[in-house]
């Protein structure tokens, strides 16, 4: 089995102290390359130099969060551009709207959220998006430059089956994580995760968060990190009604396919 993380914030403070050994035991668990997730300026060069670091292994993303949309300026906008074309960068973001917590002002996160469209389109890479709580916001937005990017990922989708319809028909593909395995506010994904293609389906940790709740046992110190993809993937193959090699195998190759990763 191998497997591809496309969400993983190893920047995480949580991860200086192992992070060598965070990768050998996520190889140990099939994971064999993984997403770097750049969510805010100084993240998204810590983001690349990891990928530089492990060339084949590590893989980039480079944008600003919605939380940080606030500290978006000129600046930060030629520096993504920057860091857009460089080639272990595989897509633009993290970056969307987030009306659960409103960190930024709303008006500030749409504006931020379509600059980074912009550079998107600018640099012809995908999308790693960002959506809680602001679908109608998000999705109107989106339209508007979906047919200008070769591919759109809704990372993390918690979202109801409507929800996940409407990003299907942008022809987006959809990340899994392990909110699925919360039994407190993840069991509505569980019914309709069999609705996602098997070529649209791209499976995450976005660890050090969402350690899935049902892993046994429970890590004291409660960090989430890439070995536990496989959990993932498992969980996910149960609701699918398919083995977990399978699931493994589409989703290793749609993520091959989005971020145009080599094979190992």
């Amino acid at each position: 089995m191998q497997l591809v993380d496309i969400g993983a914030n190893l920047t995480h403070e949580s991860f200086r102290h192992d992070f060598d050994a965070v990768l050998q035991r996520a190889a140990a668990h099939g994971v064999i390359q993984m997403v770097v997730t750049g969510a805010s300026h100084s993240g998204s060069d810590h983001a690349l130099d990891l990928a530089r670091a492990h060339p084949g292994k590590l893989f980039a993303t480079a944008g600003v969060h919605p939380h940080h949309a606030v500290d978006y300026n000129d600046l930060t906008d030629t520096h993504l551009r920057e860091l857009a074309r460089q080639p272990e960068v595989r897509a633009v973001g993290e970056t969307g709207l987030d009306y659960n917590r409103n960190y930024s002002p709303r008006d500030v996160q749409l504006e931020v959220f379509e600059r980074q469209l912009r550079i998107a389109v600018d640099a012809g890479k995908p999308l790693f998006l960002h959506q809680r709580d602001a679908h109608h916001d998000f999705v109107a937005l989106l339209k508007r430059y979906r047919d200008k990017v070769p591919a759109v990922v809704v990372h993390c989708f918690t979202d109801t089956r409507e929800a996940l319809h409407d990003y299907l028909a942008l022809d987006c593909y959809i990340g899994i994580t392990g909110w699925i395995c919360d039994e407190r506010r993840g069991t509505h994904l569980r019914e309709f995760v069999r609705e996602i293609p098997a070529n649209r389906l791209l499976i995450e940790t976005d660890a050090p968060y969402l350690l899935p709740r049902t892993v046994r046992p429970q890590p004291s110190h409660r960090r989430n990190e890439p070995m536990y993809l496989k959990h993932i993937c498992e969980e996910i193959a149960r609701d699918r009604g398919e083995s977990a090699d399978v699931t493994a195998a589409n989703s290793t190759a749609a993520a091959r396919t989005f971020f145009g990763l080599p094979e190992i």
